[in-house]
């Protein structure tokens, strides 16, 4: 499929999506070879006859919002990020939720993919910051809408690509080698869970510390449902608690309840909850 025809077709379609265009620029060449192949499948001549396709059979719908997913996963990814959770906000949630009495720095990946991402950031916690909590533990849930990525993430085993970002002492104390990949030892790997979920289904419940929804909602949806997305993250997590998205990203205009985590644009906070006396 020519580009200019691929590009065409997905700004009539991704709005029907919920999505936008700008968020697929640089990936279009992924998802229109995905579309051509499906294309070939139903045995259609073109893009136009595919479009023809669609409104007349409502389950086709479905495949093609699977055909525009995007996953790029590793681990320790948006190092400067990480690096101002790892100094700055797990500490001081940490304190915080020491003074609260809870015993779990609890957390959310939501998109998670193989979860490189949940479990870079229990690295971070048993190898650097959790040292100084020894009565705080981590837990974290790792969601998203691909079976197949969260039975690779349950697994934890991974190629050296995927791993090296971190450090190296992490490495060796962390992962042991089988064959060509690198396997999560077992007492890490339980910390996280994982479960299907499409967030714009907006099913994960729990009071959270900190979570992390990077290079996706932010990237991909449209203004309308990026703002219903915050505004359940809003609410799953603690006063004062931490929203992390991707380094490149923002979040919409018109949604009031976060506020910019020092000088860090990625990593928000949840604003206080202020009640008025009766």
């Amino acid at each position: 499929m020519k580009d200019d025809r691929c590009v065409r077709f997905l700004q009539w379609l991704l709005p029907q999506l919920h999505m936008r265009w700008q968020g697929f620029r640089k990936v279009r060449k992924q998802v229109c070879k995905r579309i051509q192949r499906r294309i070939s499948e139903l045995e259609l001549t073109d893009v136009d006859a595919y479009r023809q396709y669609l409104l007349t059979h409502a389950d086709e719908w479905r495949i093609l919002d699977h055909s525009c997913r995007v996953t790029v996963s590793r681990f320790y990814r948006d190092k400067v990020v990480l690096e101002h959770v790892r100094t700055e906000v797990l500490p001081e949630l940490a304190e915080a939720a020491i003074a609260a009495g809870d015993t779990t720095l609890r957390s959310w990946s939501a998109g998670c993919a193989m979860g490189e991402e949940a479990y870079s950031l229990i690295l971070i916690w048993d190898k650097s910051v959790g040292i100084d909590y020894p009565q705080l533990d981590i837990e974290i849930v790792g969601s998203d809408i691909d079976e197949l990525l969260l039975q690779k993430a349950i697994r934890a085993c991974y190629t050296y690509g995927s791993i090296k970002a971190l450090p190296g002492s992490w490495l060796k104390s962390a992962f042991t080698q089988q064959n060509n990949e690198y396997c999560l030892e077992s007492r890490l790997r339980n910390k996280a869970c994982f479960s299907r979920q499409d967030i714009r289904d907006r099913h994960t419940k729990g009071s959270f510390h900190i979570v992390f929804c990077r290079n996706m909602a932010f990237t991909y949806f449209d203004n309308a449902l990026q703002i219903e997305i915050l505004d359940y993250i809003h609410h799953t997590l603690v006063d004062g608690g931490a929203l992390v998205i991707g380094g490149h990203e923002s979040l919409p205009d018109g949604f009031s309840g976060f506020e910019q985590w020092s000088k860090q644009r990625a990593i928000f906070r949840k604003k206080l909850t202020v009640y008025n006396e009766a």
